[in-house]
């Protein structure tokens, strides 16, 4: 069974606090992980104008999200000034590099691709594209070979962009299998490594799970015949539910779960890139996040 842990930092706070507990749990399993991380400005204050959007205040409750994120992080950008992640942690991104684990970028300021993406025209986005990328060049002295979209927010211009860049792959949509995506009639060079399973922030809280089912629901969406992949962010499952979060990997390993990185599968899969399918992919509602997110068409 293969397993991709695709961790997600949106935050400056996820960085400072939740990414150094998600480095110590991974050492002490022998885990190598995917890190994606948004290399700007955290404005995560100016989330609140998605209050008025279907679903966001229900989730922000149930997941407790001043416990999660912190009632500083709940007001960066707004009534505090928005700390710069990328430029305030140069000795973290290397130690997350120099422990094994994948760095790919989760775009520059997270909060403006989800919420501004649709309304960015080609050259919009493309500057701001470059900003991340820019900034992991300052820390890495080379180019990315990887990104994460933000909140799973895509469209024609995002796929076009990942393409000019010449990345390995992108994991950028929710699905099933990796494939190349087709979009608005084109279709794209760069491979997609879609997240296959349910966030914890999206079925905390839900009807019918507890802290006593999410593990086990878990295990039991794991899928021998394919490459898994789960997406936790540093914020929640590096902080807030950690133990959560270590219980589930003990779990997993008494499976003799195979953990693997997403650079290593995309390696062996674009080895032999003529079985990848083609899929289209399309915006989406699923069940726990409110607006939509990209996903792959069965």
């Amino acid at each position: 069974m293969n397993l991709s842990i695709k961790v997600d930092v949106d935050t400056y706070q996820g960085m400072k606090e939740g990414v150094p507990n998600l480095l110590e749990i991974f050492g002490k399993m022998k885990i190598r992980a995917s890190f994606f991380i948004a290399m700007g400005p955290d404005n995560s204050g100016k989330a609140i104008k998605r209050i008025f959007r279907k679903g966001f205040l229900n989730k922000m409750l149930r997941t407790k999200a001043p416990s999660a994120y912190g009632i500083k992080t709940l007001l960066y950008g707004t009534l505090l000034p928005a700390p710069l992640i990328g430029k305030n942690f140069d000795a973290l991104f290397l130690e997350i590099k120099n422990s094994g684990h994948e760095v790919g970028i989760h775009g520059y300021d997270h909060v403006k691709w989800q919420d501004e993406l649709d309304f960015m025209n080609y050259n919009e986005f493309k500057d701001e594209f470059k900003k991340a990328v820019d900034e992991y060049i300052r820390i890495f002295k080379t180019n990315p070979t990887s990104s994460a979209a933000p909140a799973w927010k895509c469209n024609e211009i995002s796929f076009s962009i990942e393409d000019e860049n010449n990345l390995l792959y992108h994991s950028d949509t929710r699905g099933e299998h990796p494939y190349f995506v087709k979009f608005s009639s084109s279709i794209f060079k760069t491979l997609e490594i879609p997240t296959t399973l349910p966030t914890l922030d999206e079925i905390y809280g839900l009807e019918g799970f507890s802290e006593n089912n999410i593990i086990p629901f878990y295990l039991s969406q794991l899928n021998n015949d394919k490459l898994n992949v789960l997406t936790i962010h540093a914020e929640m499952e590096g902080k807030w539910k950690k133990e959560l979060f270590e219980e589930f990997l003990k779990k997993t390993s008494e499976l003799n779960c195979n953990f693997i990185t997403l650079e290593k599968a995309a390696g062996k899969l674009m080895a032999s890139k003529e079985n990848i399918p083609v899929c289209e992919a399309s915006q989406s509602v699923i069940l726990g996040r409110s607006g939509k997110v990209f996903c792959q068409k069965p």
